[in-house]
């Protein structure tokens, strides 16, 4: 047999997930329930336990993912990675071992990746969707180098709701349901009345080992959800704080953000440094390898929304002397006044057409002096975001960012700030 055969035959085994579950087409653009992408995978009879495949030799099964590995590295061709990685226990175990994290692959293939810091050595290029009609935003990978495109694979999505004394971001998985109560409810993102000051909140803590993410707040919730184990850490937990300058004299100027990531260490950036708390890849079944971080019934931490929540954001953090709990800060790039065009200019590379005051890039912030060696690349950029054309953004983001917090950044850029400009 064939390994497309072999790779065809898995796939049909495994059910309609190839061939409703990764429609790779815009809202508006799709049919039916299938543009939900691999997000909707827990509705599927996912795992065949007992499958004919499940006792396929470990040497055949490697030699087998490996070339399906190398072959399909693009979506949609690669569903079928997924598809393989859902057959049973013993082919997930192989998975994981042989698909690597964004980080050091470069490529978004399981839904855990979209909370794994990207690539060291590259970019993963995105675009926004925005619908002003329905306050939504919905980001998608990149298929191919043009930035007006019609197709994309969804990744995320997020609902823009106006409150009395804030603006919330929720952010979710699924391209139509947009809720806290949804199981794919992944984080959001909350402002402060003038749009000036953002935090974003994540379903679980980023570190594991110890406690570097300020702890929530009180609740007056109580948490009956039986798909959640006790084990696992749930409820709103600010991950980041989001800054922008206020513009007081109003003068002309692009705007000026800092960003605090609560979830990465500055040492991050250093020579052998990473990014602790990752959630693993396939840890738990293909089906709830989100679910871990994202709930049905989410405990939330910040119910009731105080301005003192924004006080501490742009706070110095004290650090142990060795920097380790010293949080990555981020600022935006300044722009250089251009003569002959009358305005401030960034280099994106050709991936921003449209002049606007919500384009940025972000570069790490210098941080003080300490003992260690000061991180190379220090003006390398991290995250960059801009126009190309009516309600379409482009949003590309690389190591230690992940595809949720660079996401969520790109959304406090789209809220009104009369302050600020």
């Amino acid at each position: 047999m064939s390994f497309r055969s072999i790779v065809r035959d898995v796939r049909d085994s495994f059910g309609s997930l190839s061939r409703r579950s990764f429609d790779v087409r815009l809202v508006g653009h799709h049919r039916g329930k299938s543009h939900g992408a691999l997000h909707d995978l827990h509705d599927e009879p996912l795992v065949i336990q007992n499958g004919r495949w499940a006792n396929l030799p470990p040497e055949l099964l490697t030699d087998v993912i490996k070339r399906l590995e190398e072959s399909e590295s693009t979506w949609p061709a690669r569903k079928s990675v997924v598809a393989c990685a859902s057959v049973c226990q013993s082919w997930r175990v192989i998975c994981k071992d042989i698909v690597k994290s964004p980080e050091f692959c470069g490529k978004l293939t399981f839904p855990v990746s979209l909370k794994q810091p990207g690539p060291r050595d590259g970019i993963i290029q995105c675009f926004i969707k925005r619908d002003k009609s329905k306050l939504t935003y919905h980001l998608f990978l990149c298929l191919s180098p043009a930035l007006l495109v019609e197709n994309g694979k969804f990744l995320l999505s997020a609902q823009r709701t106006r409150r009395t004394t804030s603006t919330e971001y929720i952010i979710s998985m699924n391209a139509d349901n947009i809720s806290r109560s949804s199981s794919s409810y992944i984080g959001k993102l909350r402002s402060n009345f003038l749009g000036t000051k953002f935090i974003i909140y994540d379903t679980q803590p980023a570190y594991t080992a110890s406690s570097h993410v300020p702890p929530p707040g009180r609740t007056s919730r109580r948490f009956y959800s039986k798909k959640v184990s006790p084990k696992v850490p749930t409820g709103s937990y600010n991950i980041a704080q989001i800054s922008y300058e206020l513009n007081v004299l109003g003068t002309r100027g692009p705007r000026k953000m800092h960003c605090i990531m609560h979830s990465i260490p500055a040492s991050a950036l250093g020579v052998g440094g990473s990014v602790p708390g990752q959630p693993e890849l396939l840890r738990h079944p293909l089906e709830d390898s989100f679910r871990s971080i994202s709930f049905s019934k989410s405990l939330d931490h910040s119910v009731e929304f105080s301005s003192s929540r924004f006080s501490d954001v742009g706070v110095s953090h004290k650090d142990d002397g060795d920097g380790n709990m010293r949080p990555l800060i981020l600022k935006n790039k300044a722009p250089r006044w251009h003569e002959q065009l009358q305005c401030w200019c960034l280099n994106f590379r050709g991936r921003v057409t449209v002049a606007s005051v919500k384009n940025f890039q972000l570069i790490a912030a210098a941080q003080p002096a300490s003992s260690g060696p000061a991180p190379p690349d220090m003006d390398k950029v991290i995250l960059q975001f801009g126009k190309v054309g009516k309600d379409m953004f482009t949003m590309d983001y690389r190591y230690p960012l992940s595809a949720f917090q660079a996401f969520a950044i790109c959304l406090s850029s789209f809220d009104t700030k009369l302050a600020c400009e």
